[in-house]
């Protein structure tokens, strides 16, 4: 008997341990892990600098109200700002939370309630979150959604356009739809949403909660579209495992979040953020930037060169979908048996997420792992 509620489909390994990309479990057996909390352990496990920077701020202080200043606070929105169109940010816990403020900030400053979001799309499990969130599986059970949200398909600028009217605040979008099967914007859809957004005054939020903080290779994915988003959310790498999530938005929408119009109590404090502002640090160097992009080149022609044709491989940075036009639930088994972990991304993907300081040994590894999963023959 588990005295837990049923409501995660866990696999029966218990993880003890970890370091980088490796991990133990309470049998004393290492997997290498391409999930990384699902791309949350975005330094790896017990990087260095974080553990330092948790020890330091643990013996200083790990909470005080957002009824005071927070200078930690300000330093941590200033670098992620800093060189964007964004110039404030709130902090919350999570990024269905994120969205949620999201959600909020557009209905507020606009004054009106419909937003448009995509089929595939994953925003989140909190109400509106799941009822933004394009996949009916996620809905099933709880009744009536609110219906504020328009969801049409994703990279169909017709369809796009047909639902706009004058009820529309918002457009609400993943550049790469990660849960959904990591689906990546294409070059016409994201021009298409940005004339929309700039001719009739409709504001962009993209999520960038997976992949956003160099998981695609870049600070954040939409850099690397034609959008300009009006707010962004945040969460999974932002802490490298510590939760936190962020919401930033431009100038313009300063006025419409005043006092008590939105809260959080934990959201912001002292060691979430001392952790993020050691991660975005480490992260948003170009150096380390610009690794994470050949190891993505590597990764991507390594596997393509090696899986049949039949099979597709998408996604940027080291945010990487295998569509294998078959259940691959067997697979991420026989997988994770040899000892790699991946995750799904809808019943034919298989999603890999290291973590972003994963080594060439270590990805050459785990493409030798997962062809033998795959009963595919391996040229590493």
């Amino acid at each position: 008997m588990s005295f837990l509620f049923n409501n995660y489909s866990r696999r029966p390994i218990h993880i003890v341990s970890g370091k980088g990309t490796v991990v133990k479990d309470d049998k004393g057996k290492e997997y290498l892990d391409f999930i990384s909390g699902i791309a949350v352990v975005s330094l790896g496990h017990a990087h260095p600098a974080i553990v330092d920077i948790i020890k330091e701020q643990s013996e200083k202080l790990w909470h005080v109200s957002n009824l005071f200043e927070s200078p930690e606070q300000e330093k941590l929105a200033e670098t992620l700002t800093k060189d964007t169109q964004f110039s404030h940010a709130f902090f919350c816990n999570s990024g269905a939370e994120a969205n949620e403020a999201a959600i909020k900030l557009a209905r507020k400053h606009t004054g009106k309630h419909v937003i448009i979001t995509f089929e595939q799309s994953f925003h989140g499990r909190t109400f509106g979150a799941m009822a933004a969130t394009g996949q009916e599986k996620i809905k099933q059970g709880f009744g009536p959604m609110l219906e504020s949200f328009r969801t049409v398909p994703f990279n169909d600028p017709a369809a796009l356009i047909a639902a706009i009217d004058d009820d529309v605040a918002a457009i609400m979008l993943e550049v790469i739809q990660g849960e959904g099967g990591v689906h990546e914007i294409t070059s016409e859809f994201a021009d298409t949403i940005a004339e929309i957004c700039k001719s009739k005054g409709i504001l962009c939020i993209v999520d960038e909660v997976q992949t956003g903080v160099g998981r695609t290779g870049t600070r954040y994915a939409y850099e690397q579209t034609s959008l300009v988003p009006d707010i962004m959310t945040l969460a999974k790498g932002l802490g490298g495992g510590f939760p936190i999530g962020a919401m930033l938005g431009t100038a313009e929408l300063f006025d419409a979040f005043g006092p008590g119009t939105h809260g959080t109590t934990f959201g912001g404090n002292p060691l979430a953020v001392s952790v993020a502002q050691t991660v975005v640090e480490h992260i948003f160097d170009c150096t380390f930037l610009e690794e994470v992009q050949r190891k993505s080149d590597y990764v991507i022609g390594k596997l393509q060169g090696i899986l049949p044709t039949t099979y597709e491989v998408r996604g940027k940075g080291l945010l990487i979908g295998i569509d294998c036009k078959e259940d691959v639930t067997t697979f991420i088994r026989e997988a994770e048996e040899a000892g790699l972990l991946v995750v799904q991304a809808g019943p034919s993907v298989i999603r890999l997420l290291p973590p972003l300081t994963v080594t060439v040994g270590e990805i050459d590894q785990a493409i030798g792992l997962l062809s033998s999963a795959l009963q595919i023959p391996s040229t590493i």
